[in-house]
This record gives C-alpha cells, structure tokens and sequence, in this order.
C-alpha cells in the first residue's frame, strides 16, 4: 500500500490524529547465586530509577518540541519504577520533522506535539532457580499533531542497552483538510526499521509485522552477536567451566529465544 505525503495538507481546525509508539526493551542476564540476584534487581533498580528515568523522558520532550505540563514519578518496593509526564504542544515545527528516517539524539528540538503524554514502567525480575534475571521496560510516547513519536525512537534505543527491543507504532482517528475530506494518516511510512541508524540495525536480528491497511506497524529485534561475558553478573567466563559456560549461554538464549518469538521453546 503505497502512503501519499502530506506536507502540504491544509487542515481545518486542530490535527486530531493520535500517533502511539509503544515498546518494551529487554535486558537479560545470569546472576548465579541468590545474593547475585538480589544484587542485579539493585544495580537495575539503581540504574533506571524514577529519578533517572525521567531525565530521560525530559530529553524525549526536548527531541520532539513539547512542553512539559506535570511529571508524575515512583520508584516501588521492592523494585520497579514508573513516569509519566505529560506534554503539551511545541513551537517548532519543520517539514524535515516528516521525513521518514532517524531522529537525532539529544540537543536540538525538531518537531511539533500537541496535548498528550509519555510513559514508562520497569519491571526487573530473576528466575526462582536457573539464575536468569530479566529487566524489561515499557515505553509508551503518545502525540496528537504533526509529528510523529517516532523521531524519539532513536535516542530510546540509546538510553538503553537492550538485548531485545519490540516496537508498535499505530495512527489513530483521523482529520479533515479545508475541504472536510477525512484522512487516516498525515505521513508516510513503510517501516518501523527506517526510523533506526543503520549502524543501530547492522547489530540486531530485526523482523516486521506491518498491516498498511490498518496503519498499524511492528517491528521486533535482537541482537546477533552473543559473547557470554556481556551476561554474566559478577562473575566472568574465566571464573566458569567449558560445561558450565555451554548450560549457562544454552539457558540465556533460550530465554531470549522465548521473549523474541513470544513463546516457550523447549531445546534450543
């Protein structure tokens, strides 16, 4: 289905179309012990805390031109934290802003959104007995206007090291031009995957679900490259036996396997 574009759309009134980005960001590791567990929930804790979170989200508001109205935040016990800002419209608007590709990192404001919100929660947590741990984060960015949420992927996706990323973006509703004929989407767009660097994309497995029909797109990722080290929590490979290292990455890819296709696999 081929999308028309929009940069010249005379609306009448306000542009009513809801654009929502949602995804989740995986972070997964072997923590052996029970007390390396429990130290992984604090470091994760730590790491992304309210406090920290929210600094992101501000920078997020930054990249697409909103002002911020009210930020609500909470870190909870015994782990996990949440924020929601609420966002109000910008000023800047270029047509650049519509183009389909990345958008920048932190430092310069390129976009324009209306009344609507950002969101995140976590969610660490450890398996009883394997010692695999998972710290997840959900990220919804939701904008009414010109702009789509999707120039905020970018910099997401380098607020956080994730193994595994599952992105949805769907446009809701619609609008009217001076003319009162109803348009569904006011861009263009093939795929979630255009709106990510390519040096971004060079390090992940990535595969698309798209319904054009519906304007609603997936994309999912994870990454190619697996060195044992890079999962281990407070211990190295150095410290582990050849068996211990073949069950140990055996049980992290399993893990990520399952949380990548979405269900439970039973050898890998």
């Amino acid at each position: 289905m081929e999308i028309k574009s929009f940069k010249k759309l005379k609306l009448y009134g306000f542009n009513n179309l809801t654009k929502s980005l949602s995804f989740n960001l995986y972070d997964i590791c072997y923590a052996k012990t029970p007390e390396d567990r429990r130290r992984y929930i604090e470091y994760i804790d730590e790491q992304y805390n309210a406090e920290r979170l929210t600094s992101i989200l501000t920078n997020v508001s930054e990249i697409i031109g909103a002002t911020i109205l009210n930020i609500a935040k909470q870190d909870y016990d015994p782990q996990g934290a949440s924020v929601t800002i609420l966002i109000a419209e910008g000023h800047e608007y270029t047509e650049q802003s519509e183009h389909e590709s990345p958008g920048p990192l932190p430092g310069s404001i390129v976009g324009h959104l209306d009344k609507s919100h950002i969101t995140v929660h976590t969610y660490p947590e450890s398996h009883p007995d394997d010692g695999i741990s998972t710290f997840r984060a959900d990220i919804d960015v939701s904008t009414c206007g010109h702009i789509s949420p999707l120039k905020a992927l970018n910099y997401l996706i380098h607020s956080f090291e994730s193994d595994i990323i599952t992105i949805d973006y769907r446009v809701r509703g619609f609008t009217r031009d001076v003319n009162g004929k109803k348009y569904f989407i006011d861009h263009k767009i093939n795929s979630i995957q255009n709106y990510i660097p390519g040096s971004t994309k060079e390090k992940y497995q990535a595969i698309d679900v798209n319904v054009y029909q519906e304007n609603i797109f997936h994309t999912k990722m994870i990454l190619k490259e697996f060195d044992l080290d890079n999962y281990l929590f407070g211990i190295s490979k150095k410290d582990l036996s050849p068996g211990q290292r073949r069950r140990i990455k055996q049980r992290l890819k399993k893990e990520m396997l399952e949380i990548f296709y979405g269900r439970n696999i039973t050898r890998v």
